[in-house]
């Protein structure tokens, strides 16, 4: 009697840390919280834009122009935004100015910035080269 529950107490022994492990293993992986890495940035950067006013859209999105292209293409894209929705045209001004403090960022000085300068919103590119020095 004795070896036979030695024997049943020896393979409990082996056998319960091992089931113990994987279904504590499986449990962790079915939860919602352990979803891949990837689909939480996605779902973070949707409402992020989601939260985002039109006029900071916007100014991303040129931003992110002027760096891939030039300061010109920019304004010209920021002017035909203004026109198409009027309801920008009060953050006219402030786009321009910060496109001027990046444009001098990527160029590295004021005059060279300065060439790509269009008449947008008065002359708030203009400001925005001028502030950057």
């Amino acid at each position: 009697m004795n070896q036979a529950l030695r024997h049943i107490g020896r393979s409990l022994a082996i056998a319960l840390p091992a089931v113990l492990v994987l279904s504590g293993t499986l449990a962790v992986t079915r939860v919602p919280w352990a979803s891949a890495p990837s689909e939480v940035q996605m779902l973070t950067a949707a409402a992020e834009q989601e939260q985002q006013a039109p006029h900071e859209l916007l100014r991303d999105q040129l931003h992110t122009t002027l760096r891939q292209e030039d300061p010109s293409v920019a304004l010209t894209a920021l002017q035909t935004a203004v026109d198409e929705d009027p309801s920008l045209a009060p953050h006219c001004a402030d786009i321009a100015r910060s496109l001027g403090d990046a444009a001098v960022d990527k160029y590295g000085s004021a005059q060279r910035a300065q060439r790509y300068a269009r008449p947008v919103c008065d002359t708030s590119f203009a400001a925005g080269v001028a502030g950057n020095n």
